[in-house]
């Protein structure tokens, strides 16, 4: 998977198509991602100490990678992502620009 924590991501599939949002965490042998606001389901939560309400959470639950496009810094436009080594190391790049990502 291309996909790490922290990249921002546009949705191109789904309930949230369209929307961009940052990866909160990464399940590759699922092959799954949790985005930052988008694809939320309620859950109920217990009340924790006597005399204390429970309450509804919004919580964002994990989607297949293949739903999400990885967004350029440099460019700004959702793009495709290659690898390429620069001396010693191993970086990966957007397509469209050929910059760092």
């Amino acid at each position: 998977m291309n996909i790490k924590k922290g990249d921002q991501v546009k949705i191109i599939s789904g309930k949230d198509r369209g929307k961009i949002g940052n990866i909160i965490r990464v399940l590759p042998k699922e092959e799954r991602v949790s985005v930052e606001g988008l694809n939320l389901y309620k859950k109920r939560v217990r009340p924790k100490r006597q005399g204390q309400k429970g309450e509804t959470v919004l919580v964002p639950r994990p989607f297949h990678a293949s739903k999400v496009m990885i967004v350029c810094r440099s460019c700004k436009k959702d793009a495709r992502t290659g690898w390429r080594t620069e001396g010693a190391r191993k970086v990966r790049y957007c397509k469209k620009c050929k910059a760092e990502t």
